[in-house]
């Protein structure tokens, strides 16, 4: 294997396993004195990061070229191309394509290479093929958004909503499980909207369903963070059924208050939040739920964030990604009429607070349970329902699967022999 680029990732899933597929792609162009930057526009501070590093990687790497990628980089190319830090601005189309890679590393030339992504229709045939260890890969399974929620920028720098046809994602998943993975999370911009771009009828659930199917040695299948609006009737009864799936969903609720969901154009109602929850859980009590909340939306009231505070109990969420609204330029929201920003602060402080209450209580709550778990390195462990278990002894292998004695919490972690 050809020396491997460095490369930064910031935002989420998807962008960690692109990264893995990029860095394959660089070193097979012999861009090993590279640093790549993959970026993310998911908020105004992850633009502010995604600068902070470029300029943090010139000072420590004077000579290396610096590529910068992603979201913000989509979005915004021609202010990054402007930077004096960076030699190369790159699509996301673009950056899963091997030519883009052997053009870059045969030119010192620094031309944008980032076309219009609404533009963009089939799926880029890319394949991870390392994660550094064999315990959980990524698996992208569709890319793009065709909603237009109206505080999210993404749509912009993912283009729409495509997929990739089932046959791929089954011999993808076989050769992740081959290589020795034991769980595989399926990832994506918005995976809920899975297959209506491949055919009428088809959905995330029978997507999930062909790869039960169809890999028979694979340990444990993930879900990302999942729209629960979307959530089929087939793939309901798989996830509360079936304990190859992970006993866990993330999901996009952003707000638990009917008339900030209607402003921010969300498909869903509180109400049809809390009973997600309530039903998966009647059906598989072990499942644990996890949801991203926005505080300080536009418009927002005292009364209106204490619904979405009291969603926290009231859905039974143990893991709470919580985060201030930030207006993007270009989306319906920043045009609203906006917050102080210390309110957005404070508001948000009490989510996370709020949140790690939450958390802690659930973790408690293992105290004394036998948990199947994959090791990962580091001696710590994940269980099925996301809780991380530091590890008493150091003796078990990165991707191995292990039972565990659960004891008494450590932090936002527990402790396991």
């Amino acid at each position: 294997m050809k020396s491997a680029p460095d490369i930064i990732t910031l935002g989420c899933r998807l962008n960690a396993a692109e990264s893995s597929a990029m860095r394959e792609l660089a070193a097979a162009a012999n861009l090993s004195d590279a640093v790549i930057i993959n970026s993310c526009a998911v908020t105004n501070e992850a633009v502010r990061a995604t600068r902070q590093s470029i300029r943090k990687q010139r000072r420590e790497n004077p000579n290396a070229r610096i590529v910068v990628t992603g979201c913000a980089a989509q979005i915004d190319a021609d202010a990054f191309a402007k930077m004096p830090e960076v030699d190369n601005v790159i699509g996301n189309a673009e950056k899963l394509k091997a030519d883009t890679w052997r053009d870059i590393s045969a030119t010192d030339d620094t031309a944008m290479r980032v076309n219009d992504i609404m533009s963009v229709r089939a799926h880029a045939g890319h394949m991870v093929q390392s994660f550094g260890e064999r315990s959980r890969a990524f698996l992208e399974v569709q890319n793009g958004c065709d909603h237009r929620c109206t505080f999210c920028i993404i749509p912009y720098g993912r283009g729409n909503s495509r997929s990739v046809p089932v046959d791929v994602v089954i011999e993808r998943a076989n050769r992740l499980v081959e290589s020795g993975f034991r769980e595989v999370v399926l990832t994506g911009v918005d995976i809920s909207s899975y297959g209506p771009d491949l055919a009428e009828d088809l959905t995330l659930g029978k997507l999930v369903a062909a790869i039960l199917d169809n890999t028979p040695d694979l340990f444990r299948l993930r879900l990302s963070s999942i729209d629960g609006a979307e959530i089929d009737d087939q793939l309901f009864d798989l996830v509360t059924g079936d304990q190859r799936i992970a006993p866990y969903l993330h999901l996009s609720v952003q707000a638990g208050d009917n008339m900030i969901l209607k402003r921010m154009k969300r498909r869903h109602s509180r109400e049809m939040a809390i009973e997600l929850c309530q039903t998966m859980r009647e059906k598989r009590p072990d499942i644990a739920f996890g949801a991203d909340i926005i505080a300080g939306f536009p418009t927002e009231t005292d009364d209106m964030f204490k619904r979405s505070l009291n969603l926290i109990d009231e859905a039974g969420l143990q893991f709470v990604h919580a985060f201030p609204f930030s207006p993007r330029d270009g989306t319906p929201a920043a045009r609203m009429p906006q917050l102080e920003r210390s309110i957005v602060k404070e508001r948000a402080a009490r989510l996370r607070a709020k949140g790690e209450a939450a958390l802690h209580k659930f973790l408690d709550d293992l105290e004394g349970r036998t948990e199947t778990a994959i090791v990962e390195s580091g001696g710590c462990a994940r269980l099925g329902n996301f809780a991380v278990a530091k590890l008493s002894q150091n003796d078990l292998e990165a991707g191995s699967v292990a039972k565990l004695n659960i004891g008494r919490r450590q932090g936002d972690m527990v402790l396991a022999s």
